[in-house]
């Protein structure tokens, strides 16, 4: 050990100069060994409170990995591995926690408060003595400047003797004060030395004992579990790995394409019509007020037979309308493209969307008419819709060669009279369809006609069938939608209703003509009219007499159509022969109802020929209080 320097007890009464600044020297020594102490003694508190945080720390750990089992993790399958490996760490870290709990209160006896005792007592002693021995320092100066000042020639034995009393109490103190004072610094030289070294070996020896512990936890039957949580980690690293590469090129391979994909409307692949289910974003249009709309972008799918639409954020979407027998046509809005409203089958709800392009236009359109028509309750209902579509193609496309049609049917032999007619033996190949009522149906009938004076072909007027109309026992109005007309080879069988229905449909699909507009189909004794609802202006009528054949489709119970006669007066035709058209609708109610109340009609026609078989009529049918044939909801309806 080297030598310690020492303040010398002797010289302490004497109290020269010399000693003085020996003193001096010994201060500073102690002020300087005070802001260290502090200094470190600051540390060595960090040191306890990162220590004591760590075990606070462990602790929470442990609970934290106990709670990753009572997550609800919504892509939790597959997690039981990786649960029970927590819950063994969860242990471990328990163990652990309890270690550094003992090392945190083995820092707080052994370091910390070692330091804290040296500083409250030994540095607080020299502080308390340095302060005594000043006081007394200045007492004896007092008590010398007093004797000092004693008289030469007067002297007062009383007083000098009190003087030198004081004198004595004050060197005897102030020596007192001195020695204890160069004692306590004398000592400072050793204690401090220990108090530095001895909290650090007892942060060192709990540091040992922490690890000597943890050593014993962490012992031989953690390392077979360590190496198999670090394969398995190595493991899913390596899947990690090959999905971040997969993603990659992934990625690298979707953003390669033109810059068209990014483009709205610049579709490239063609319409696919076939579709029985549909997703994709749509503006729909809502009511704000009176007469103010917004439209607001929503995610929209098909499910089953139900339109659906989620919300931006919602967990689920929900049921917007039923598309079982709904109607969908193309609409023009508010100056927007690519809009179309959809209908449910009472009229009673409808909307109108926008979508974002030509072919989600068209495509969206498609599959509501395919899932209106119930196709995907069918076993196979890709197959159907593509049936369908194969079929629509054909109903459009232009027959030049009846033998091409034999070609590849199972039955060629057509001359027999129990097969059904053929297609172009009810309707010519290439025949016009007209899909509005916008010109008369005379300028319709004669527009693919050379030449000829061209006239009504249904034998009537207007202010006739409004006559006939005033003056019928049966008035009832039909809400419909016209779908189209054609001219026909012939009048009086039902096969060629059906076979206009198919061609008319294909055509429209084909087309992309999806607009319609409803109207008002009154049937009455003597004539059908059709009625523009909003101006109550006659589109076009229709004696009954003229009315060949009328029939409803025989799946699809809205579908309902009915062949008129007509006179053809063009060139290279005999004069007077008959021409036929037939008239296509799709009605808010069934078809059938339509067709039994035309069927009544011309019973009531004829019946008007004999008074007593429109007696015979009148009694056997219901009649309303202005005595007009009244027809109920629930009869069963026979088309003739």
């Amino acid at each position: 050990m080297p030598a310690v320097h020492k303040l010398l007890l002797e010289e302490a009464l004497q109290d020269s100069p010399q000693t003085r600044s020996l003193l001096s020297v010994f201060e500073e020594d102690a002020g300087t060994l005070t802001d260290y102490t502090n200094q470190l003694l600051q540390s060595m508190q960090r040191v306890f409170g990162a220590q004591n945080e760590m075990a606070l720390a462990t602790e929470q750990l442990s609970r934290q990995l106990l709670e990753y089992e009572k997550q609800n993790f919504a892509l939790g399958r597959g997690d039981e591995e990786v649960i029970n490996t927590l819950q063994h760490f969860a242990k471990t870290v328990e163990e652990l926690n309890a270690l550094h709990a003992d090392l945190s209160s083995q820092i707080a006896d052994r370091m910390v408060f070692p330091m804290v005792q040296f500083r409250e007592k030994d540095l607080t002693e020299i502080s308390t003595l340095k302060e005594i021995f000043g006081i007394a320092t200045d007492e004896h100066e007092a008590a010398m400047v007093k004797y000092s000042r004693l008289p030469k020639k007067r002297e007062n034995e009383k007083v000098k003797a009190e003087v030198v009393r004081e004198v004595a109490f004050c060197r005897r103190k102030q020596h007192q004060a001195s020695m204890q004072y160069y004692c306590a610094l004398n000592a400072l030289q050793y204690r401090k030395r220990v108090a530095m070294l001895e909290p650090m070996l007892g942060y060192t020896q709990a540091q040992i004992n922490f690890f000597k512990k943890g050593m014993e936890l962490v012992s031989k039957k953690m390392d077979s579990f360590l190496a198999s949580v670090t394969n398995m980690t190595q493991s899913i690293q390596a899947q990690l790995d090959a999905e971040a590469e997969s993603m990659r090129l992934t990625q690298r391979e979707l953003l390669s394409v033109e810059d068209t994909v990014y483009m709205p409307d610049r579709d490239l692949e063609p319409v696919n019509r076939t579709l029985i289910q549909k997703a994709g974003y749509l503006n729909i249009r809502n009511k704000t007020g009176l007469v103010t709309t917004a439209w607001d972008r929503l995610y929209f799918f098909t499910q089953g037979g139900n339109l659906m639409c989620q919300p931006r954020g919602a967990v689920a979407g929900g049921m917007v309308l039923d598309l079982d027998n709904s109607s969908v046509m193309a609409v023009e809005c508010e100056d927007r493209r690519y809009c179309f409203q959809i209908t449910s089958p009472t009229g009673k709800m409808s909307m109108i969307l926008q979508a974002e392009s030509k072919r989600e236009y068209e495509e969206w359109i498609c599959t509501i008419n395919n899932i209106s028509r119930q196709i995907y309750l069918t076993d196979n209902p890709e197959a159907v819709a593509i049936r369908l579509n194969q079929t629509a193609i054909q109903a459009v496309t232009p027959i030049t060669s009846f033998e091409k049609r034999a070609e590849g049917s199972p039955n060629p032999d057509r001359s027999k009279s129990s097969s059904p007619p053929e297609p172009e033996d009810l309707i010519a190949p290439g025949t016009p369809i007209q899909f509005d009522i916008g010109i008369p149906a005379s300028e319709f009938l004669d527009q693919n006609r050379a030449g000829g004076r061209r006239t009504n072909p249904f034998g009537e007027t207007e202010e006739e069938s409004s006559s006939s109309a005033d003056d019928s026992l049966l008035q009832q109005v039909f809400a419909v939608r016209f779908l189209g007309s054609m001219a026909v080879r012939s009048g009086h069988t039902q096969e060629v209703i059906y076979e206009a229905m198919r061609q008319v449909l294909a055509a429209r699909a084909i087309h992309n003509i999806f607009k319609t507009s409803e109207s008002h189909l009154m049937v009455t004794s003597s004539c059908i009219r059709l009625i523009d609802p909003q101006t109550q202006v006659t589109k076009i009528s229709f004696q009954l007499m003229d009315v060949t054949q009328f029939a409803a489709h025989q799946e699809n119970s809205r579908l309902m159509g009915f062949v008129v006669e007509g006179t053809d007066w063009s060139e290279g035709v005999e004069e007077g022969q008959p021409s036929f058209s037939a008239f296509i609708f799709e009605s808010n109610t069934e078809g059938e109802k339509i067709c039994y109340t035309i069927n009544l009609g011309k019973e009531i026609t004829e019946a008007k020929k004999d008074p007593e078989a429109l007696a015979q009529l009148m009694k056997t049918m219901p009649l309303t209080n202005d005595g007009k044939f009244l027809l109920l909801e629930n009869l069963h309806l026979n088309n003739s």
